[in-house]
């Protein structure tokens, strides 16, 4: 008697992410403010217009989820309430002693938010490449990245609360947790290729606006 062959496992939404958008996150490495930010010579002025144009990203993104916390294939990923926009937006005032209303919002930026905006139509599926990009990535490098900016350009505690999840007392459990959530969310879309098409789009856009803000920080002589 053979044994009766097993129904192949769904291929992980995390790896197939991982891998095809591997060139592409290292391009986003070497680009602009976040190369600088990576080598620990970003200013204080790059770190805000970045993360006030990251902010709109965020919100974005929030809302997605939010609108679709009773979709099945995205219910897994809404209920763990990653939101970083208050934090972001508590730091932003910190950082700018005040109101940052004055921080342009870059063409980038709006492209960026307006993107993830549209990904929340329909059934919402290409928002897991987004949260893959963003809060997988808040998990992971991010944690790199609070340390790096507390040497240079020597960003206090309170500046940095974006990088903190307080709810959250293990983190390598929450990484592990989120990436099944990403999986989970991966089983039960209708279009898988979309969204590791989107996740490409997502890192590009990445870079875009991180040579945007680079570009915007240069004297006016040298653009």
């Amino acid at each position: 008697m053979t044994d009766q062959p097993s129904e192949a496992a769904p291929e992980s939404v995390v790896n197939a992410l991982y891998f095809g958008t591997k060139t592409l996150h290292v391009e986003a490495e070497r680009s602009g403010i976040i190369s600088d930010l990576l080598r620990g010579e970003a200013s204080r002025d790059g770190y805000i217009l970045l993360h006030r144009n990251l902010l709109t990203a965020y919100q974005a993104l929030e809302r997605g989820l939010e609108h679709h916390r009773a979709t099945p294939s995205l219910k897994a990923l809404a209920q763990y309430r990653l939101e970083r926009s208050a934090a972001l937006e508590a730091d932003l005032v910190a950082l700018c002693g005040g109101s940052f209303a004055g921080i342009p919002i870059l063409p980038e930026g709006e492209r960026y938010a307006q993107r993830i905006d549209a990904c929340a139509d329909g059934d919402g599926a290409r928002l897991i490449a987004h949260a893959y990009t963003r809060y997988l990535g808040d998990l992971n490098g991010g944690q790199i990245l609070k340390r790096l900016l507390m040497k240079k350009p020597e960003l206090r505690a309170a500046e940095l609360s974006f990088y903190d999840f307080p709810d959250a007392p293990d983190l390598t459990a929450l990484k592990t947790e989120y990436r099944n959530a990403l999986d989970q969310a991966g089983t039960l879309v209708a279009d898988p290729q979309a969204v590791i098409d989107e996740g490409r789009l997502a890192f590009q856009l990445n870079i875009e606006l991180s040579w945007a803000v680079q570009n915007a920080l240069l004297p006016e002589a040298a653009k």
